[in-house]
């Protein structure tokens, strides 16, 4: 299996070029490397890798820069994955692409479901959203998995920053009003390659399907409940409290969902994978990362 992996410099993108070198041939590429706003630029790469699989990896993740560079948002997350699809299609590739539970306002009460309706509160969540809309549209094979709330051992994300603060202050202010699952890279990167095996076995045989699905850890907490399950899982901190507060305690540019819950049902029975739960993977995860 012949496999174009994008975004590899990215948290996901980072452990998918481990947990794909089993099935096949991997080529990761990073924005360094391939500029996916760069249509031509991508019809070459691919003429000369002839990928039988594209895993899109890339993003733009800033969500609350994306209010200001909106078009740099529509470009990366919208664009791009398009692109990639009517090329897919026109290859016969498979296309493996990651969207965000941001997608949704967060009104719902329950855990989100796929066929939920959608309404992003921000130009982040509409970029994915547009994404999404654009690879159906092309017709190729395709698997669209929709996490939340991702980090990782390297990277910024919200792990690192509360690790960083807990040793530099005596208390962190955390959102309490806001409720997730925070899922690991390596968990997304481990169930996706998962899912690609049993897809490249179901378009042999003629039976796959394309599909969206939401993929996150199970479980769920708030970002204070997250923040305080970081700082009790490590010692040697100066920090003495984990305060939490509400949204409107800490305003940024751009809104949040209330509720990211996302039901990963659909998942586990295309897949007959189950998730861990969110506890088990930040356990994992800080024991990779040195105190």
């Amino acid at each position: 299996m012949n496999i174009l992996l994008t975004g590899r410099y990215g948290q996901v993108g980072w452990e998918l070029q481990r947990t794909l070198l089993p099935l096949g041939r991997v080529h990761a590429l990073g924005h360094r490397e391939l500029d996916l706003a760069d249509a031509a630029a991508v019809r070459r790469k691919l003429d000369e890798l002839r990928p039988d699989v594209i895993v899109n990896a890339a993003a733009y993740t800033a969500v609350d820069k994306a209010e200001g560079e909106q078009d740099l948002a529509h470009a990366v997350n919208a664009a791009a994955p398009a692109l990639l699809a009517q090329e897919a299609a026109r290859r016969g590739a498979l296309l493996i692409h990651y969207s965000t539970d941001y997608v949704f306002d967060g009104a719902k009460a329950a855990p989100y479901v796929e066929t939920d309706q959608t309404n992003p509160l921000g130009a982040y969540g509409r970029s994915k959203l547009t994404g999404e809309k654009g690879i159906r549209a092309a017709g190729a094979d395709h698997l669209i998995f929709r996490t939340s709330w991702v980090y990782a051992a390297r990277g910024a994300n919200f792990l690192r920053t509360i690790l960083r603060l807990a040793a530099e202050r005596e208390e962190l202010r955390i959102v309490a009003d806001q409720v997730g699952a925070p899922t690991w890279a390596r968990l997304i990167a481990e169930a996706t390659a998962h899912a690609l095996k049993q897809a490249q076995q179901e378009r042999r045989s003629g039976k796959f399907e394309s599909g969206l699905f939401h993929l996150a850890a199970a479980g769920e907490t708030s970002w204070h409940g997250f923040a305080s399950a970081i700082v009790a899982g490590r010692s040697g901190l100066r920090v003495k409290a984990v305060t939490p507060i509400t949204t409107a305690d800490y305003p940024l540019p751009a809104p949040r969902p209330a509720n990211s819950r996302l039901n990963t049902d659909a998942f586990r029975a295309r897949f007959g994978l189950a998730l861990p739960a969110w506890e088990t993977c930040l356990r994992l995860c800080l024991e990779e990362i040195p105190q």
